[in-house]
């Protein structure tokens, strides 16, 4: 690269990573890197520093973790004194102000999980398999003032293969974002990427996950069950509740159809089954009581009897 091109880069989840690794490999100057402040958790509650600022830390690169950042003059100097070309955002976990995206010449450029315009949103690769999709990709894009509007600079398609759950679909998708960035800095670099507007005729919303969403409603089918538990991955995951204690069902699989009626259990042999919506059934493979371990459907079994005809949720 023939002259420095300074980028602030702005992130926190592990999916970041990989696009900070990236633009520091193809030689960009990543002058700061912004994350979330750190967080207690775990039963000491001790401060757990976030996926990007480790890696910022292991990369030396300067770090700022500023706690608001709409009104706050001296993050704002800060930055102004870095003179960014281009200030790049990958799940940052915080609205951008106006005076952020107005800051750099080229721009605030995110990176988006999903084929924009359709999954605008926080949660795009979860409600992407949790809706059944079987395509997806990622989207750079230039951010402005709405919810995932900005223009269009370029995408990168892919299939979402059937046994992926957002957990692993998210890897294949951070690795992929990663160099589609790095092909979006170059292409705006030399004047070849134009960016475009979406056509929000389009568009659909991926909102932010709630527990409840993970509460498994057997009047679906057992095919829309299945893609929910899925994409609800790692939380809220999907669950119901069996004889008053909460049911956590890690893994289940599509059965041949047994015409029970929703939520009514079948025992066959070691197999674990329900009835859903539309005359479907879901084998259960997977499940974990409230307060017990995770076990297989057969374990669970012969451990707590249950019987056909007994309903779930």
């Amino acid at each position: 690269m023939s002259a420095p091109f300074n980028l602030v880069f702005c992130g926190t989840p592990r999916f970041a990573v990989p696009t900070l690794e990236k633009l520091v490999e193809a030689g960009f100057s990543v002058c700061l890197v912004v994350t979330q402040p750190d967080k207690p958790r775990g039963r000491g509650m001790e401060l757990a520093l976030s996926p990007v600022k480790q890696r910022a830390i292991e990369l030396k690169l300067p770090i700022a973790q500023p706690e608001k950042i709409k009104t706050n003059e001296a993050f704002h100097a800060q930055l102004s004194a870095l003179n960014p070309r281009a200030i790049i955002v990958v799940g940052y976990g915080r609205i951008v102000p106006q005076w952020m995206i107005d800051l750099p010449p080229m721009g605030n450029i995110n990176l988006h999980a999903s084929l924009l315009p359709k999954y605008r949103g926080a949660a795009p690769i979860q409600w992407a398999v949790a809706s059944g999709e079987t395509v997806t990709g990622v989207t750079t894009m230039r951010i402005n003032a709405g919810l995932d509007t900005g223009d269009i600079l370029q995408q990168r398609e892919i299939q979402i293969a059937p046994e992926n759950t957002a957990e692993t679909l998210a890897q294949r998708l951070a690795a992929i974002g990663a160099d589609l960035m790095v092909e979006t800095l170059r292409g705006l670099q030399a004047g070849i990427v134009r960016p475009r507007p979406q056509d929000s005729t389009k568009a659909s919303l991926a909102p932010i996950l709630n527990k409840e969403d993970g509460r498994i409603d057997f009047r679906r089918s057992a095919h829309e069950i299945h893609n929910r538990l899925r994409g609800f991955q790692p939380w809220p995951g999907a669950f119901t509740s069996f004889r008053g204690k909460n049911l956590h069902v890690w893994d289940a699989a599509i059965s041949t159809p047994r015409h029970l009626a929703e939520r009514q259990l079948f025992i066959d042999g070691g197999l674990l089954l329900v009835g859903c919506g539309k005359n479907t059934t879901l084998e259960l493979r997977q499940v974990q009581l409230e307060g017990k371990k995770r076990m297989a459907a057969r374990d669970f079994i012969h451990g707590y009897h249950p019987k056909t005809g007994e309903e779930l949720g």
